[in-house]
């Protein structure tokens, strides 16, 4: 795996700071030029913002974001129940505290999230690869050097500065040299191999079908080598089950529903 040095950048410093004490404690960045020029014209950076030439990624590692949510929550009752309260926490504080000092400097900024379906969006998954914030695992998500697969990839901004500050998982590609591989047994349903990555069909039957094993976390995520000591908060682990199980019920009763 080849690791580059963190770059020195006033802006992503500016970033970094915002960002840290609500729990988005991962930033990397890269140059528009380099994405655009993996990704199909549909998802391309310079579609959303013409004359942007830089993308910053944020992300959280471990249960810090999550705990900001529960202070927030504290401060605001009756968050937690909106549809979709850790998205709208991010944006808060993406938009309040991070864009917003951006472009009061004259920068201009645009944002785009990873859960927002309005028709703008980046292929988030090859960004982290690109950037250097995550690679790829066989369970189906990003994984880091040090959080393993306890990371989520939050929001992008695109701004007209060059920065080219890619982070530590450059190449990092854990999953083909994994000796233990003790997320392939720990799936109940067998949806997780070396030759076919995650199976998702078999998957998504079996939360359905069987939900109670699989409803309060992934095992093949919790038996992961990586990062075991950021491992989310329980009802952390429950809120993004229950969520993604929501999210893709509608696929299973449109394909697997027998």
């Amino acid at each position: 795996m080849t690791r580059y040095p963190q770059a020195v950048n006033a802006t992503l410093e500016r970033i970094r700071a915002a960002a840290a004490p609500h729990g988005l404690n991962l930033v990397a960045a890269t140059l528009v030029e380099r994405y655009d020029a993996a990704i199909a014209k549909e998802l391309r950076a310079s579609e959303l913002a013409p004359g942007a030439q830089s993308i910053v990624i944020i992300g959280n590692g471990g249960g810090e974001l999550w705990a900001a949510l529960k202070r927030h929550v504290m401060a605001h009752p009756g968050w937690m129940n909106r549809e979709h309260p850790l998205d709208d926490f991010t944006r808060a504080i993406v938009e309040s505290s991070i864009a917003a000092p951006l472009r009061e400097t004259g920068q201009r900024c645009t944002v785009v999230y990873p859960f927002m379906h309005d028709g703008r969006t980046l292929n988030f998954i090859e960004l982290a690869k690109i950037a250097g914030l995550a690679g790829p695992s066989i369970i189906g998500i990003a994984v880091h050097p040090e959080f393993g697969p306890w990371i989520a990839l939050r929001a992008a901004l695109l701004v007209d500065e060059l920065i080219d500050a890619p982070g530590t998982a450059v190449g990092f590609d854990p999953c083909p040299s994994c000796v233990p591989r003790s997320c392939v047994a720990a799936c109940p349903v067998g949806a997780v191999s070396v030759a076919g990555g995650w199976d998702i069909p078999k998957c998504l039957a079996h939360r359905v079908e069987v939900e109670p094993d699989c409803a309060p976390r992934c095992h093949a995520r919790i038996a992961c080598v990586l990062g075991p000591q950021h491992t989310y908060p329980d009802d952390e682990l429950a809120y993004h089950q229950r969520r993604a199980l929501r999210a893709m019920k509608p696929w299973y009763d449109a394909n697997i529903r027998r």
